[in-house]
Parts: C-alpha cells; sequence; structure tokens
C-alpha cells in the first residue's frame, strides 16, 4: 500500500461515510440493487474490478490480493463497512482480511460477505434438507459453502455444481439466448443427477440472478431458489441494529457513487441495464494491476 493510501485510510478513519460494495464485475450489482431498496437514504460507493474479472477462476492469493487492493481503496474513501457482494471473493479472501488485515488497517471498521448470510438462510426454504449449489469453479472449489453450511445447518446436505458459462453469458448479454439454454440446461441436469431430491438451489454468484428466467424454465417444478440479494440486504438491516455505533458511521444522502477499473462508457451501460436507472462511472487505477 502506498503512503497516500494508508493516509487517506488513517484521515478518514472513525467519520461518517458510504457504504462500500465491491465485485469483481458487474454482479454486485444485483445485491446494491436490494441493499438500496433495504436502506434508500444511505449513501454507497460501488467498485467493480472489471479490468481483472471474472475472479472465478483465478488463485486463492490472486482473488485476496485484488480484494484487499479493492477495500483499501473503498477504505480511503471513507467507507466504515464494505460489503463484498461477490461470492468468489467473500470465499478466498474474506476471512483472510477479517482475521489478518483489519486490526492493522483500521480494528473500527468492517468487511461483510455473502456466503454467511447465505447460508444461515437456506434453511429455512428446503423442506427435505438436500441442497444443491450453482456457483463459479473458485467458488466451488473454496468449499466455502460446505464449510458454513456445515457449522450453521449441519442437517442439509449439499450437492455443488461449478457453471463456469454463466458468468460470460451475463456479461456479453446473452442471457436471453439460445447459448443460456443450452447451459442453464446441462448444468442444472448435471445438479439434479447428482441428487435428484434437491428440493432448494443457491445461486452462488451474484451474475445468476439475470440468468434467472432461464433457470426457472428449467429447473424441476417447486424448486425453491434462494435470492442472494434478499437475504444480504435483510442481514445487513440485522446487522445494524445490533451495531448501531456502525449504523451511525454511515452517512444519508441517498446517492450512488460507480467506480470501474476498465472502460467507464461499458460499464454504465450495462450497469444501468442491472440497475435500471442511469449509472455514470468514475475509472480508476487499483495497484498491481494486471
Amino acid at each position: 500500500m502506498n503512503s497516500a493510501l494508508r493516509e487517506a485510510i488513517r484521515s478518514t478513519a472513525g467519520h461518517p461515510g458510504p457504504i462500500g460494495v465491491f465485485d469483481s464485475g458487474y454482479g454486485g450489482l444485483t445485491i446494491l440493487r436490494e441493499i438500496r431498496r433495504a436502506l434508500p437514504d444511505a449513501d454507497y460507493i460501488y467498485l467493480g474490478d472489471n479490468a481483472r474479472a471474472p475472479y472465478g477462476s483465478r488463485s486463492f492469493e490472486l482473488v485476496y490480493k485484488f480484494t484487499l487492493e479493492a477495500v483499501e481503496y473503498l477504505f480511503s474513501q471513507g467507507c466504515q463497512l464494505v460489503i463484498l457482494a461477490c461470492n468468489t471473493a467473500s470465499a478466498k479472501a474474506l476471512r483472510t482480511i477479517q482475521q489478518n488485515d483489519l486490526p492493522m488497517l483500521d480494528p473500527g471498521r468492517r468487511v461483510l460477505g455473502v456466503i454467511r448470510p447465505t447460508a444461515e438462510n437456506v434453511g429455512k426454504l428446503s423442506r427435505n434438507g438436500h441442497v444443491g449449489l450453482f456457483g463459479t469453479p473458485g467458488t466451488v472449489a473454496s468449499g466455502s459453502y460446505d464449510l458454513e453450511l456445515a457449522k450453521l445447518q449441519p442437517h442439509l446436505r449439499l450437492s455443488s455444481h461449478a457453471c463456469p458459462m454463466w458468468v460470460p453469458l451475463v456479461e456479453n448479454l446473452e442471457a436471453e439466448g439460445e447459448g443460456a439454454d443450452y447451459f442453464v440446461r446441462k448444468d442444472i441436469d448435471a445438479l439434479f443427477a447428482a441428487d435428484k431430491e434437491i428440493d432448494t438451489v443457491i445461486l452462488g454468484c451474484t451474475h445468476y440472478p439475470l440468468l434467472l428466467r432461464k433457470i426457472r424454465q428449467y429447473l424441476p417444478e417447486g424448486t425453491a431458489i434462494v435470492n442472494q440479494g434478499e437475504i444480504v440486504a435483510e442481514s445487513l438491516l440485522d446487522y445494524l441494529r445490533r451495531h448501531p455505533g456502525m449504523d451511525c458511521r454511515i452517512t444519508r444522502g441517498g446517492t450512488v457513487r460507480y467506480l470501474t477499473t476498465e472502460e467507464p462508457a461499458k460499464f454504465s451501460s450495462l450497469a444501468a441495464v442491472f440497475m435500471g436507472e442511469n449509472a455514470e462511472s468514475r475509472r480508476i487505477t487499483l495497484p498491481n494491476l494486471l
């Protein structure tokens, strides 16, 4: 971390600021959308590391490094609370950042992820205890959902399936194309071949809600789908109720700033599709940008 960034983090310690929302690309916008519905008066900064996306196939070391750089940048912009709206970053980087980096950066700030609240709530939807997970190769390989469910919902049986083509379909605006039909049906069939009794599925990537129409079309009738955005938003509200000190450190102007590490015009165009509103963005450079 350079000295200017370190000084910016130090100078904003303890001061109210926006909620930071980070994702490797566009999928985290589905989380931001639901959080804004729950907390419309809060200020937000959304940072998409589009230049280095996707994270799903990258190593633990690189995902941790990239995620930490993003968290440090959001801290330097005054964020006291950062949501990792990315399953891969939550799986591969969150625990290390919470345990090793936060005490040195600023022990008063918080970084939260999307996996734990999802794991806490999935048991409410499953009737028979058989749960399926669709995720990126990185999220599935990390075993993070297996670990969280083993701790929080040990009675559940989890079957996981990696879907390497789903994120490219969404980011290339092919979510409604014939290719989406092929890959969504293929991956759903593969998951249910592992366990035909699955009655609830987790969409373990924040891009996947953009494929929701196709997913519903090919899932067995009656299968429940975990809406991660709503769950994370509800979990954040509960967290702020239980931590009024952090709630007081969020500025309330109802604003959103969109930041990207890639081409702003491209980001703004796609972000507007996700958010259903104008999403003017600014390009930033993170350290060690490849």
